[in-house]
């Protein structure tokens, strides 16, 4: 079986870009990532390309892939659209990692993008809740802040987590999204800030909430001996795991944990031979502050029900014993679909080469990405490691 190296990686700008379109973003994020190549990489050499889209809006659901890819100058290389909801992006990533490991391709390329800010409001909790399940919960017309929002109240009622400690995910991600120049709410926010805002779905309030976004993102993989031939500091990504569950969290056991989440880490772990003590930081999906939370629990951070004390501990800092959302997370980078997933390999890439800026933070040697897909239908986990096997 072939190791897998990130060699390229990059995105767009997260936020809103009504001169911009899925195309276009696309291009840019691809165009960023061949940059970040240390040697020579022309986009022929790609043979292989997976978007993951939700296809928000309506624009393209059909031939999706071949319409980015083809104006991105990939005219002829074979590209497949992948649509898991908000995990699109990390099982785009999946089947990328899975196609040179077969050795089906020496270079593939893991994209994803979405635009999600053109239309009203009602447009896009439609586009969205159809990333739900349908007859029992979108068509009743629960929306995702009110599913997570049962999941807080549960947690909450369950365990005895605080209002604060939620509030204490978004006050972190904000810190950390401030010094992210491609991040969508580039802003810090006080605890009290974050525990005062206005409702949305309680006990969920706006703080609680990422952002929907427009964007792109790009990851280009190599097998080792094409990876040899372009740096000197590779990524490697040793372990790649993927499951799912039931799509509608009524059907669920428990509302306090995501099973896929569990499945895809265990498969993950063991595919790269370590537990989640390895894991130095992770780049988590917090569409609201309860799944980050969730997030350290079912990934084996901390245990079921400690997850508010573990954030209040500061262990997720990035000064902490796990820094989680160095990016600013989705809370503060943003949220659009298809390329969340690709926007957290991304820092992942940067982090593990002493590329992130001023949010690189120190003594980083192995990191994980959790991308997970409506309330957790489906997950995708991926470990990656500095240096060569």
């Amino acid at each position: 079986m072939q190791d897998v190296y990130v060699v390229g990686a990059a995105q767009s700008d997260f936020g809103a870009f009504p001169e911009e379109s899925y195309r276009s973003l696309f291009a840019t994020a691809l165009e960023h990532a061949l940059d970040s190549v240390d040697g020579q990489l022309d986009r022929t050499d790609i043979d292989e390309a997976f978007l993951g889209t939700l296809g928000v809006g309506g624009r393209q659901l059909g031939l999706s892939a071949p319409s980015v890819t083809e104006y991105a100058g990939l005219d002829g290389t074979s590209a497949t659209r992948i649509e898991n909801a908000c995990a699109a992006g990390g099982s785009a990533l999946r089947q990328a990692v899975q196609s040179i490991r077969a050795g089906m391709a020496d270079v593939a390329l893991a994209g994803g993008v979405e635009i999600m800010t053109d239309m009203s409001g009602d447009r896009t909790r439609y586009w969205l809740g159809v990333s739900g399940e349908t007859e029992w919960e979108r068509m009743a017309g629960t929306t995702f802040a009110g599913v997570y929002a049962q999941m807080a109240d549960a947690h909450m009622g369950e365990y005895g987590t605080t209002r604060e400690q939620l509030s204490t995910v978004a006050v972190k991600n904000h810190r950390n999204g401030a010094k992210n120049p491609h991040a969508h709410l580039r802003f810090e926010c006080s605890l009290e800030d974050a525990v005062d805002g206005t409702v949305v779905a309680d006990p969920l309030n706006l703080y609680d909430c990422c952002p929907t976004s427009d964007g792109a993102g790009a990851a280009i993989l190599a097998s080792r001996e094409v990876a040899e031939e372009l740096t000197d500091n590779p990524v490697r990504i040793t372990g790649s795991g993927h499951a799912s569950s039931r799509v509608g969290l009524f059907q669920r056991p428990s509302l306090t944990s995501i099973p896929a989440s569990q499945s895809a880490a265990k498969e993950a772990y063991d595919d790269a031979d370590v537990s989640a003590e390895d894991v130095d930081f992770a780049e988590v999906h917090d569409c609201f502050s309860i799944a980050e939370l969730l997030a350290y629990e079912d990934l084996g951070f901390c245990a079921p029900g400690e997850a508010g004390t573990y954030i209040e501990s500061g262990a997720t800092e990035p000064d902490g014993e796990r820094p989680v959302n160095l990016s600013g997370g989705l809370k503060s980078k943003g949220h659009p679909i298809g390329a969340t997933g690709i926007g957290q390999a991304v820092e992942v890439f940067k982090q593990l080469r002493g590329e992130a800026g001023e949010r690189q933070a120190d003594g980083l040697e192995r990191g994980l990405t959790h991308n997970v897909g409506g309330s957790g239908g489906a997950v995708a986990v991926h470990v990656y490691e500095g240096g060569w096997a």
